[in-house]
């Protein structure tokens, strides 16, 4: 069965996209910890992160690097906090978070509500970063 990432980037359902190529997509997270909390998946339906082949996985190391230099143009953060978990969603996925301290990446926070026009915003200012 598809995850909900897979039907992202199948076009199923709709995202708020950051970066795309031919093996990797990056989307603002709908459910965000901070503004311009981004993921990065592989377009391939691949569960667990250290199950990505040797070859793909550096090619995903240096995405995740771009998106996440295009988030700190936009997004005021002393840095990009990096959180991979791999249990919500059986999809390979990077948590790119900017972050000002390391309590600013806890997952048990209330997340942000975001209107479409903010998340649109963000999502146009970064990928034009990029």
């Amino acid at each position: 069965m598809s995850s909900i990432f897979t039907k992202i980037v199948n076009g199923e359902i709709p995202a708020y996209k950051v970066y795309e190529d031919d093996y990797f997509l990056a989307f603002l997270d709908v459910f965000p910890i901070q503004k311009g909390h981004t993921l990065v998946i592989p377009k391939k339906e691949i569960d667990y992160i250290f199950d990505i082949e040797d070859s793909l996985m550096s090619e995903y190391m240096v995405v995740a690097k771009k998106v996440a230099k295009g988030i700190e143009k936009v997004i005021k953060c002393e840095r990009i906090g990096v959180a991979v978990i791999g249990l919500e969603v059986p999809h390979a996925h990077i948590h790119l978070v900017p972050i000002n301290g390391v309590t600013d990446i806890d997952f048990s926070k209330p997340k942000l509500e975001l209107s479409k026009d903010e998340f649109s915003s963000i999502a146009q200012a970064i990928k034009e970063a990029i």
